[in-house]
């Protein structure tokens, strides 16, 4: 798949793995939670604070440094990105106190908002242009992987032995995928690859996939905040298959994700419509799971192979839909899933005293069948003259 030699292939697969190890990084508190919070003395809405902390540096951050370093040759800003990945996570496990620990996860999240910009960019150039919705599937993989795998056995890994060894865990995987980028991971001089510009430049649907972004995460994040006691008090799931239950729901996003990795270079808008449609009947199947306990696990897996799929379909589009540098396009699409991320937990928070447990699917699939509009709009609208 990979243009040239070898060692395309291999240095994408070095950008897969670091999608890994941020994912890891990002959420490995959550598992850790009353680990770190009894070593260190603090309440559990305190390490809690690790990740939303981390997740709002990531909004604040993602734009202005993408800008910042809109001009700094790709290969040796994602070496220092991985560097400052690395040093976040040694960091934070040798942290003596929580105000520390807090100091090593933003600076971890700093290189996540440089990295998310730009690693989308650096995958297409790997490739022909034909295959670039297949290499930006590959690279997302890894996050789907990170969900089913790394953060288990990171959790796993923290109880077994400390918490502090699964942040050193999730270091030295930083580590080998910076050894690998830094070696396979081709330089560029001269004029920029053709990756770095949208193929299809479109302000307007640019701006509108933006929105459908941030509405369609901030939907399918209300419902799955609150996914573990949905199971067990309304589906009437043991809460000692949930863990399956999550499993099953995070190896379907992977194939979905691989998946659309061999269908989006066809479709990119009508891939990201599927998924949304997807989400959707999940959704809604999910909410369906007191009368019919078997609809609502079904809804659960579909609507976590159906945002996977949709995530990987956003990154696809951005290269064709960028107004100017995909660098920042992609900056902003990331920008729109992390304020989505955030305001999904405030949207099931305030949906739950409401409407109950049975009811936050429906209020998200109302959010995302919003956003399904709003896409539908950007598609009828794409047959008129784009402003560019």
């Amino acid at each position: 798949m990979a243009s040239g030699s070898g060692r395309g292939t291999v240095a994408l697969a070095g950008l897969t793995l670091s999608t890994f190890t941020f994912i890891t990084a990002e959420t490995l508190p959550i598992g850790l939670l009353p680990l770190i919070a009894r070593d260190l003395a603090v309440t559990p809405s305190q390490v809690g604070l690790l990740v939303s902390a981390y997740a709002v540096v990531v909004v604040v951050a993602t734009i202005p440094l993408t800008r910042l370093t809109g001009r700094v040759p790709r290969r040796p800003l994602l070496t220092v990105v991985l560097l400052v990945l690395v040093a976040g996570t040694v960091a934070s496990a040798a942290a003596p106190g929580y105000g520390l620990l807090l100091g090593a996860r933003v600076l971890t999240a700093l290189s996540h908002s440089v990295f998310w910009a730009i690693v989308v960019p650096i995958a297409a150039s790997l490739v022909e242009p034909s295959v670039r919705g297949r290499a930006v599937s590959t690279v997302y993989a890894g996050g789907s992987v990170a969900t089913v795998l790394g953060i288990p056995f990171g959790t796993w890994l923290g109880q077994a032995v400390d918490w502090r060894a699964a942040f050193i865990g999730t270091s030295a995987l930083g580590a080998v995928s910076l050894g690998i980028v830094a070696r396979a991971l081709p330089s560029v001089r001269g004029p920029r690859p053709p990756a770095s510009r949208g193929s299809a430049p479109d302000r307007r649907g640019y701006a509108l996939l933006v929105l459908t972004t941030a509405v369609m995460t901030t939907g399918a994040l209300s419902a799955f905040t609150y996914i573990s006691p949905f199971l067990t008090d309304v589906s009437g799931v043991a809460p000692a298959a949930v863990g399956a239950v999550l499993l099953v729901r995070g190896t379907a996003g992977l194939v979905a994700v691989l998946a659309v990795g061999r269908l989006v270079d066809r479709g990119p808008r009508a891939t990201t419509l599927v998924a949304l449609a997807v989400q959707v009947v999940g959704l809604l199947a999910q909410a369906l799971g007191g009368p019919v306990p078997s609809l609502g696990l079904i809804g659960a897996v579909l609507a976590g192979a159906s945002f996977a799929a949709f995530s990987a379909a956003v990154g696809a589009r951005v290269l064709i839909v960028a107004p100017g540098s995909t660098d920042a396009a992609s900056a902003g699409t990331s920008t729109a899933f992390n304020v989505g991320i955030a305001s999904g937990a405030v949207v099931g928070a305030a949906a739950l005293p409401v409407v109950g447990l049975a009811g936050v699917p429906v209020v998200a699939s109302a959010l995302v069948t919003a956003a399904l509009a709003v896409l539908l709009v950007e598609a009828r609208l794409a047959e008129r003259p784009a402003l560019r």
